[in-house]
């Protein structure tokens, strides 16, 4: 590995993008990790075929981030490259919107709603990015962003840059094909529709609401730890991880400034300066909570990164 001569391959102008020494307490939502051994901004499809081949020629280990959440970083850092995907252009087409995968989730719900379409606010106030959703398939309230998903451009592990249908993604609950075959996200297609965009804007401020209500707003959080369970009986909703939680008595556990969010079970907040073992140690008291009393086995939603992670 060397990151030396990753640098020196640089123009002027990408050495300016590069950021070399970045801690990831700033790039993640949780305000937790060390440093990252280089991160690069990714605003189009050249930058980031541009930066993963040199990385790839390096043997640098590599890490795809949009907006931070559900990511715990660890203490002593990425000795790696980060790709910041932040190309957040937006452009209509009928029903159909082009988006950036670095655009700001919420923004572009916030922005579909001015366009005159509708169909995305039962996701209203989930933080990220919209590569960071369709990467974990984000949902709630019955609905999943891949249900709105026509098409996305794709960085392959290979440098070739493809647009793909649905069916590459392999949507799944909160997961998709993408983790695992090393792809970047960088553009999608979304079809949405016309409908009653007042009403939709109602939607949108109960389900914002609803979240101040129960979700940490003035803490940092990488929002709901663990995956909720399967549903009990085919054509019921899954279970929610913090009802077993709560009912573990989860709620009064801390571990240093990592502590359990008093009105959800299912979240860990950063009370000050919390560190990534200290988070840990609090996940896994909370997991064998939940099994000891229930004898169920809960799987983390929240990624770690690490070194071992590359």
């Amino acid at each position: 590995m060397d990151v030396q001569q990753f640098l020196n391959a640089l123009t002027p102008e990408e050495r300016d993008l590069v950021q070399p020494g970045v801690s990831l307490r700033g790039l993640t939502t949780l305000r937790v990790g060390g440093p990252a051994a280089l991160v690069c901004p990714v605003h189009n499809p050249e930058q980031a075929r541009r930066f993963q081949a040199l990385a790839t020629e390096n043997d640098i280990p590599q890490f795809i981030l949009g907006g931070g959440s559900n990511i715990l970083a660890d203490d002593q850092g990425f000795d790696g490259v980060v790709l910041k995907v932040e190309a957040d252009r937006l452009v209509q087409q009928g029903e159909v919107l082009t988006a950036g995968a670095g655009l700001d989730f919420d923004q572009l719900i916030a922005r579909s709603l001015d366009l005159g379409l509708t169909g995305l606010e039962f996701a209203s106030g989930i933080p990220g990015t919209l590569g960071g959703a369709i990467v974990g398939n984000a949902g709630c309230y019955g609905h999943e962003i891949g249900e709105f998903l026509l098409d996305a451009v794709v960085l392959r592990p290979d440098g070739r840059i493809e647009t793909v249908g649905p069916e590459a993604f392999g949507f799944r609950y909160r997961e998709t094909d993408l983790r695992e075959t090393g792809h970047v996200l960088l553009e999608a297609r979304l079809r949405l529709q016309r409908g009653d965009v007042h009403s939709a804007a109602d939607s949108r401020a109960e389900k914002i609401a609803d979240r101040r209500r129960k979700h940490p707003v003035d803490l940092p959080s990488a929002g709901s730890w663990f995956r909720n369970l399967p549903a009990p009986a085919p054509g019921e909703r899954r279970q929610a991880a913090g009802k077993f939680l709560e009912q573990a008595g989860v709620q009064q556990m801390h571990e240093g400034d990592a502590h359990v969010f008093a009105k959800h079970a299912n979240m860990i907040v950063n009370t000050g300066k919390a560190t990534s073992q200290e988070v840990l140690t609090l996940a896994a008291r909370m997991k064998q909570a939940v099994s000891e009393k229930f004898d169920l086995t809960l799987i983390e939603e929240v990624r770690y990164l690490s070194d071992a992670t590359g």
